[in-house]
């Protein structure tokens, strides 16, 4: 193995994914797994497809039905996936989402949200999407003579909340207070080797946000205008391009780094518009 392999090899690393089933999830676990890592993917939503993708690839992975709000059930995959694989090296939280109810529009104004809703979407994305899957599976790194490592998954909104997200983005940049937080504790209370970051997804092209940024031509809507308008780099992003920062801050080459916030973003969150 020459020198850069060996640093960013993930070789026998267990990694957890939650929001498994989704396209940045999978995308990451695939990269993940071509350096090394056994991949465990974990979602409410169906994974037989995911899993066959990765296996075609040569790569272990299993799957598991976990609903990241249920503490319990969180709990009790963890033991599942110690019992199959001895240990959880790395967690990747990317569950998460935003909802309609919970986005002000034409049809709603701020003022006529519902608390409930707001409610639902911070709970998806700071408690299921970081939080409660941290404290099972950051429990159980710290068995790890190695450590371990929990990476989050916060967003453009963290840094300037973004025009009518208004619950998505309260509850990114509570994710990345958190992993700032969490940086900490681990490793004051319990083991340096325990590190805690988060990257910070600019605008990614996926199936799910096509219809926002390009229509049915496969032009730019306004709202995709705006965008490209806004990121230095001109284009958008493609999935992908987030697995070279993911295997850095798994593997040994990223060692001192923890308490981070990493913008894969084209040098959106760099601009101010002049």
């Amino acid at each position: 193995m020459s020198y850069i392999e060996e640093l960013f090899s993930l070789k026998g690393k267990v990694a957890v994914f939650t929001g498994g089933a989704g396209v940045l999830a999978g995308s990451i676990a695939k990269g993940l797994g071509r350096a090394g890592a056994k991949i465990v993917l974990t979602d409410i939503a169906p994974l037989d497809e995911r899993i066959r993708e990765l296996e075609k690839e040569g790569i272990e992975a299993e799957g598991y039905y976990m609903d990241v709000l249920d503490k319990k059930c969180v709990e009790k995959v963890g033991g599942r996936i110690k019992n199959a694989l001895g240990k959880v090296d790395i967690l990747l939280n990317a569950a998460g989402g935003n909802f309609p109810e919970a986005t002000v529009s034409k049809e709603l104004s701020f003022f006529d949200i519902d608390y409930e809703n707001l409610k639902k979407v911070v709970n998806l994305n700071l408690f299921g999407g970081a939080i409660i899957p941290s404290q099972v599976f950051g429990k159980m790194m710290l068995e790890n003579e190695d450590g371990g490592v929990i990476i989050n998954f916060s967003s453009m909104s963290a840094f300037r909340p973004l025009t009518r997200v208004v619950g998505y983005s309260a509850a990114k940049a509570a994710v990345s207070n958190f992993t700032q937080w969490l940086a900490v504790y681990m490793a004051q209370e319990y083991s340096p080797k325990i590190r805690v970051n988060a990257i910070a997804p600019g605008f990614l092209l996926t199936k799910q946000n096509r219809y926002l940024l390009l229509d049915e031509e496969g032009n730019l809507t306004p709202r995709g205008q705006a965008v490209i308008a806004h990121t230095p780099m001109g284009r958008f992003g493609e999935p992908e391009e987030l697995i070279g920062t993911v295997i850095w801050l798994c593997s040994s080459a990223s060692s001192f780094v923890t308490g981070a916030v990493i913008p894969i973003d084209g040098g959106f969150n760099a601009f101010a518009g002049v």
